[in-house]
């Protein structure tokens, strides 16, 4: 089939490699070839399958490096479409370079017997299921893991996030020892240890910091005794919290950890780990690409105050917005640029995919580095909104103890900022002004300008922070909202 410029058939065959200039952006139909585009100049035919690995069977590989290209068949659409779906949301680093993997709109690959394709098919079976071991036992089922050059704060569900992607989670605990943040955490097999381990010793959780040091620890079982931020037992959801500690809401623990940076429970046929080319760490760039996902058939129309309002208190959650440009042609959907790239990964990686007003949002990470704010005397209909000197901005200072409260959205919202006058049924009235169901309210026992909202959703939660974060309460106090890890 020829059109314009490319030339393509429902069979990529490596004999037309010279010729073929790649795949026209389709609308993302899924088939088992993935195509792979911007690839570093000295990329290898090893670092190319490693993408791949994770989901399941790589079963043919053709490489164009005179285009800086690559096409993977996976074994099944199911772990292409895993495939695809996970890097929508982590971007893949090769040698610091971010690369991007779609669909193809070929069905299936069919290579030559040439040199290049020689050495593919070579790499393919060094690196096929066989490779991994499972006959070495390993030495426990319980790693120790030590974050190294810790520069933004590693929570207990951040480390469950990307742990959780080569095994079930049982039991961890995080604290400091020797001036070190440490954790040990145990799997329900020794060959999920050996896995996590092998794939995450020495990766950066962050972009240049918070580096993991994993050991195999000497204990064969952890004890918890208490469920919070600083030890969990997802077997025993009946545990208490432990004095001082607020409950924890065991219910919301299945999404604390999706989206994150990897999912919560690997994909099904995965049967190998992360190599050492892929590196768990946010992309370079800080703008994202806010938009709601539409029904085959009704198309969602969103006011433009409505987007711009909701991208920036949604996302100002998870770091400092700076500025929110709406699409002219596509209302439905905003640039949003964060203040750094960890701030970017972490809205992204909480907030895609979570609904509001009935429509799932859809975050990426844009094509663009900035958003430009429209030239002096040239009018863009309010399209684009500058907030980088907002007084609102929850993370200016470095080091923010805003850093260490950042949470997955959850039914259960946290107050602060309340004046002495505001009382609990002032606080009911005004979050149920909006139709949203308040099924819970508590004051902090210790301090009466905190407190604790359960929404009847998460997602009517999402929408009464978006509308009274920074609600003026009077007496100069504009009430705080962000979302708890706690219950009531």
């Amino acid at each position: 089939v020829s059109n314009g410029p490319y030339i393509m058939s429902t069979t990529a065959n490596g004999n037309d490699s010279k010729k073929f200039k790649g795949d026209i952006r389709g609308p993302g139909v899924p088939s088992r070839v993935i195509h792979i585009r911007k690839l570093p100049n000295d990329i290898t035919e090893t670092e190319v399958i490693s993408l791949g690995l994770p989901f399941g069977d790589v079963t043919n590989l053709l490489m164009l490096k005179a285009k800086n290209q690559a096409f993977l068949e996976m074994n099944s659409e199911e772990a292409a479409q895993n495939m695809v779906g996970y890097y929508s949301t982590v971007m893949p680093i090769i040698r610091h370079h971010p690369v991007y993997v779609q669909f193809s709109n070929h069905k299936e690959l069919k290579t030559d017997n040439s040199p290049n394709q020689e050495r593919a098919q070579a790499a393919l079976r060094a690196l096929s299921t066989s490779h991994v071991d499972t006959t070495v036992a390993a030495p426990s089922s319980v790693l120790r893991v030590v974050v190294e050059n810790l520069v933004y704060p590693v929570s207990l569900d951040a480390l469950c996030q990307i742990f959780s992607k080569f095994g079930t989670v049982l039991r961890i605990i995080v604290f400091t020892k020797n001036s070190q943040f440490q954790a040990l955490l145990q799997y329900p097999d020794g060959a999920s240890a050996q896995a996590a381990k092998l794939s995450l010793d020495g990766q950066n959780i962050y972009n240049g910091c918070c580096t993991l040091r994993i050991s195999f620890s000497k204990l064969t079982s952890l004890n918890v005794k208490y469920n919070n931020e600083k030890s969990r037992d997802f077997t025993r959801p009946d545990l208490p919290s432990g004095d001082s500690q607020p409950t924890m809401e065991h219910p919301a623990m299945a999404t604390a950890f999706t989206p994150g940076i990897i999912s919560a429970s690997p994909y099904a046929g995965a049967t190998h780990a992360f190599p050492p080319a892929f590196t768990i760490q946010p992309a370079k760039r800080c703008l994202l690409l806010f938009g709601c996902e539409r029904p085959l058939v009704a198309e969602i129309s969103v006011s433009k105050c409505a987007v711009c309002n909701h991208s920036n208190r949604s996302a100002s959650v998870y770091g400092d917005v700076m500025r929110v440009k709406i699409l002219f042609n596509k209302k439905e959907n905003a640039l949003v640029q964060m203040s750094d790239s960890t701030q970017a990964q972490l809205a992204m990686s909480h907030l895609s995919g979570q609904q509001l007003h009935g429509k799932s949002l859809r975050i990426t990470l844009s094509k663009h580095t900035s958003v430009q704010l429209p030239r002096e005397g040239h009018e863009d209909q309010g399209l684009t909104k500058d907030y980088s000197n907002s007084p609102l901005h929850r993370f200016k200072k470095p080091g923010s103890k805003n850093y260490s409260n950042i949470f997955p959205p959850s039914a259960t919202l946290h107050l602060s900022n309340i004046p002495p006058s505001v009382v609990e049924d002032d606080l009911k009235m005004l979050f149920s002004s909006s139709g949203a169901t308040v099924k819970a309210f508590k004051f902090f026992q210790k301090d009466h300008k905190m407190a604790l909202i359960q929404m009847g959703s998460v997602e009517e939660a999402i929408e009464s922070l978006i509308e009274f974060h920074n609600h003026d309460l009077g007496e100069n106090h504009h009430l705080r909202v962000s979302f708890s890890k706690s219950s009531i």
